[in-house]
């Protein structure tokens, strides 16, 4: 039996609806578990399998919630793209992930008793997707060709040619590709800092060539932008937050900033240190203009530690623009040989 458990990233949009913001925990989505399980009960289930997409530490930790009468053998997850030389075995569950996209994929080979219907032998591997192992299907292949001139007519075009190559290896710090993309925002948003979803680039590199099908797969998510006025106080807060060491456990969601901006962060005493925007410590009781999308504003309770009605009370705030990805497309379509680098924005001591 295969049960699905909904992503971390969806139950951050859909706890923002009053109707069912209230049934998206990790708690009662283990009730929930348990009450298919029982549902269950009398059909001769070999195997219940608990399939994730909630990040390695969320599986860990729904697995010890689990009542072992529910008969739960194990949980295949993703989102944190860890990659595992041996499963975890948590509160006696099974729990695997392997790696992102279709680098490598998992191979669990089981043996099941099935008087017992629970796992006695089990053999697992991290299988590396190569052309000496796998091939494509060929009708499939051809239908796709079909498609690729009138795909290519329009998204081959190249759209800027940067300096070098701009990298986004890890999400949890600076970038040289994050500074790139958060600067343009702030310049067309006219803010202050801007806050860009570190998981919203979603490409390791781009360039030097870049077309417009490589800014899509790079900046898929077309939100609107929102320009915010709040207090120095509170942009401490929030960079105290997105900053934390238990933030940057691959699951927790990270941030790339804007040109001006140097936080300093202390992991050992887990403590910032030092803000100051253009070289000056930010004050506490003068105001500055943030920008950040939707996505984030819905979210910032959690994201940022502040909630959307204190986001809102120190001054006016402006939608900038309603097409991110548009605003993105532009500026690089109108700027050449561009290069950035990691300046030291987001700093951890």
């Amino acid at each position: 039996m295969f049960t699905g458990i909904i992503t971390e990233k969806v139950i951050d949009s859909i706890s923002q609806d009053k109707l069912i913001g209230s049934f998206v925990t990790l708690e009662d989505a283990s009730k929930e578990v348990g009450k298919i399980c029982n549902a269950y009960k009398n059909d001769d289930i070999d195997l219940t399998i608990l399939l994730t997409h909630i990040g390695i530490e969320s599986d860990k930790q729904l697995a010890t919630m689990l009542d072992p009468n529910w008969g739960v053998d194990m949980i295949i997850g993703g989102h944190s793209h860890t990659i595992l030389e041996k499963p975890e075995k948590v509160n006696n569950i099974l729990i695997v992930q392997a790696g992102t996209s279709t680098n490598q994929v998992g191979r669990f080979d089981i043996v099941v008793d099935d008087d017992t219907n629970s796992i006695v032998d089990y053999k697992w591997k991290m299988v590396d997707i190569t052309s000496d192992i796998t091939y494509p299907d060929q009708k499939l292949l051809e239908f796709i060709e079909s498609f690729k001139k009138e795909v290519d007519a329009k998204y081959s075009a190249i759209i800027t040619k940067f300096a070098q190559k701009l990298v986004h290896p890890e999400r949890t710090v600076e970038t040289p590709l994050g500074n790139l993309v958060s600067d343009i925002f702030a310049e067309n948003a006219k803010c202050d800092v801007m806050f860009c979803g570190s998981s919203a680039i979603r490409s390791e590199e781009l360039g030097p060539i870049v077309t417009l099908s490589d800014i899509i797969s790079c900046f898929p998510y077309n939100d609107s932008i929102t320009r915010y006025t709040i207090q120095g106080s509170k942009l401490k807060k929030i960079f105290s937050h997105i900053m934390r060491t238990e933030n940057r456990d691959g699951e927790g969601e990270c941030y790339q900033v804007s040109r001006g901006i140097q936080a300093i962060y202390n992991d050992k005493d887990k403590k910032l240190i030092s803000l100051t925007f253009n070289g000056l410590p930010v004050d506490d009781f003068k105001t500055y203009t943030v920008a950040m999308s939707s996505y984030t504003f819905n979210g910032c309770a959690k994201f940022l530690n502040v909630t959307p009605e204190q986001m809102l009370e120190d001054g006016p705030s402006k939608v900038v623009t309603t097409s991110s990805q548009d605003i993105l497309i532009e500026y690089l379509r109108g700027h050449q040989n561009l290069n950035s680098q990691i300046e030291g924005r987001l700093i951890y001591r």
